[in-house]
């Protein structure tokens, strides 16, 4: 069964949808700001990961951006676990996959923030044990006041560029 939520976020639309694709994983959102979207997919090992002390969470984002000739970093991967790697049972140990695939960017819409989002809202509807959700924003300071998610134009002038996830 299809189900979309809506909300705005910094004055504008954000919408997470689930039950249109990747029914077999153990979650699986779209997430559309604006016309940025990005597909986040979850799934977890039916059985504990042998012989290790420690949670194996994998988080890949994936931008194609070589097309364009640039190869991106990790930064965003680490974004990603770092606020949800707590939520998890401490003794979990099945190997647990993130998976967020930008499908399209519009520039005033961070397709980030959008991975972060959802990856929260897909390990939050699946049957993974997790304590979220979590959320994210990017934080900057434009003509002396702060702006929650700003767009392109507000962050050429930004002084700070700051992500806040919890």
């Amino acid at each position: 069964m299809i189900k979309t939520y809506e909300t705005e976020l910094a004055g504008r639309k954000l919408t997470i949808e689930t039950g249109r694709i990747a029914e077999l994983a153990n979650g699986s959102v779209m997430v559309r700001y604006g016309d940025t979207v990005v597909m986040v997919n979850v799934t977890a090992a039916k059985e504990p990961k042998e012989g290790v002390d420690f949670f194996p969470l994998s988080v890949d984002y994936e931008e194609k951006l070589y097309a364009v000739g640039k190869i991106p970093g990790s930064f965003t991967s680490r974004a990603i676990d770092r606020p949800l790697r707590p939520l998890f049972p401490k003794d979990f140990r099945n190997d647990v996959c993130v998976v967020a695939t930008v499908l399209s960017v519009e520039p005033d819409n961070s397709p980030e923030v959008c991975a972060m989002i959802g990856a929260s809202a897909a390990l939050t509807i699946s049957d993974i044990p997790f304590g979220g959700p979590t959320a994210a924003v990017n934080v900057g300071y434009v003509d002396n006041q702060i702006v929650i998610n700003p767009t392109l134009a507000q962050r050429e002038n930004s002084r700070l560029n700051l992500t806040v996830a919890g």
